[in-house]
């Protein structure tokens, strides 16, 4: 993976793409280690994560996550997350980011040199291809060694360089903590 010191550097997650390979690799993201590792890298200008959130629940999983980011050099982006019942009955959830991540990506192209995006879903693909055309380098970080693979190879090709997360796991993760609570009954809209 190529940086350059003197380069300006944004960094993109995706918080619901980023968990699902994390998991799927058996990590734990650090994320103190995760923005010292690209303040190394280069001149980091903005560390955006974007998730949804259920508002209307007295407490939510992700709660503790958002406002540790935000009070610890992270833009936190968020919106609400949208509730339903399925035809078995259950509760679920549905939430997107796709629009925002991208339209902060592309927004962002014409002041930095380097783009890290921690994202696997093929919709990125276009976003990664306009981002480009700014003279920008656009890194993806996301999985193909999890079970399942976690990025889309559309995107994967799009991207300047492609980044396991399991090579970075030395410097951005800890050993998950094996729990049962840690589970998140939400279901990414890919449509």
């Amino acid at each position: 993976m190529v940086f350059y010191k003197d380069e300006r550097l944004a960094v993109f997650i995706d918080g619901a793409s980023l968990y699902s390979s994390a998991r799927a690799l058996n990590l734990e993201i650090d994320f103190r280690k995760l923005l010292a590792e690209f303040r190394d890298r280069g001149h980091l200008l903005r560390a955006n994560y974007y998730t949804t959130i259920l508002e209307n629940d007295d407490y939510s999983p992700i709660r503790p996550l958002v406002d540790w980011l935000a009070y610890n050099g992270f833009n936190v982006v968020t919106k609400p997350a949208r509730e339903f019942t399925d035809r078995e009955g259950r509760r679920r959830v549905r939430g997107n980011m796709n629009v925002e991540l991208t339209v902060d990506m592309v927004a962002t192209a014409p002041f930095v040199d380097h783009i890290v995006l921690f994202a696997g879903d093929g919709d990125f693909r276009r976003a990664v291809e306009a981002t480009k055309q700014h003279g920008v380098r656009v890194t993806v970080v996301s999985s193909i060694k999890g079970q399942p693979q976690t990025v889309a190879d559309e995107l994967r090709r799009e991207a300047d360089s492609f980044i396991d997360l399991s090579d970075m796991a030395k410097l951005i993760a800890r050993p998950r903590r094996d729990s049962d609570d840690d589970d998140r009954d939400t279901d990414d809209d890919y449509d």
